[in-house]
């Protein structure tokens, strides 16, 4: 009786890797929103990462034990916020690369209690006198992502958070001192939307 039972649980256990490995090995979660604010103020809050987290929907309230710290440039390439310890992990994002009012790319890694590198892309276009931002995400989906896929609908959970966090830089970006010098250049140079 207990061959049997190792034999079934043997096959069960081939049949869901089997079924794991046939999940797609990409991910891509994408969600936008109109940002009542020019290129310049929005691109000014995502391209600072000290100002990123005032309205990071995953950073909105302190988690205890976290260690933060940021390195390299104030702002653009290079610019880097690692946090460490708490309950929700440990992990490090850098800007990778920034084109002033349009585009900001992020390099997400994940240490720990999973590791994994993903790529956050928000791009910014002139839209109705404020500016229309998709946030991306996207990344190789390991196996433990292709396993959690069956339980958990990770477009439908991060989305969720991609939303909260897309209205969170709304109220931040309506409320913004106007931008930099840099920053305003940055928008004079970007065409206005056709009317």
């Amino acid at each position: 009786m207990a061959t049997k039972l190792a034999v079934a649980a043997l096959v069960l256990v081939v049949a869901l890797g089997a079924f794991v490995a046939t999940r797609p090995d990409r991910f891509r979660i994408e969600r936008n929103a109109h940002v009542g604010a020019p290129p310049a103020t929005v691109y000014a809050l995502i391209n600072d990462l000290h100002r990123f987290n005032t309205w990071n929907p995953f950073r909105s309230e302190p988690v205890p034990g976290m260690t933060e710290s940021f390195d390299g440039p104030n702002e653009g390439p290079g610019a880097s916020f690692t946090c460490a310890g708490g309950e929700s992990g440990d992990g490090r994002m850098t800007i990778t690369e920034s084109q002033p009012g349009a585009r900001v790319v992020l390099k997400l890694e994940f240490f720990k209690p999973f590791e994994a590198t993903n790529q956050a892309t928000f791009t910014l276009t002139p839209e109705n006198g404020g500016t229309r931002v998709s946030w991306a995400m996207e990344g190789e989906n390991t196996l433990m992502g292709k396993a959690m896929s069956l339980v958990v609908n990770m477009d439908t959970m991060l989305g969720k958070e991609f939303e909260r966090g897309l209205a969170n830089l709304d109220a931040a970006a309506r409320g913004a001192a106007p931008a930099s010098s840099a920053s305003a250049q940055a928008e004079a140079a970007t065409p206005a939307p056709a009317l």
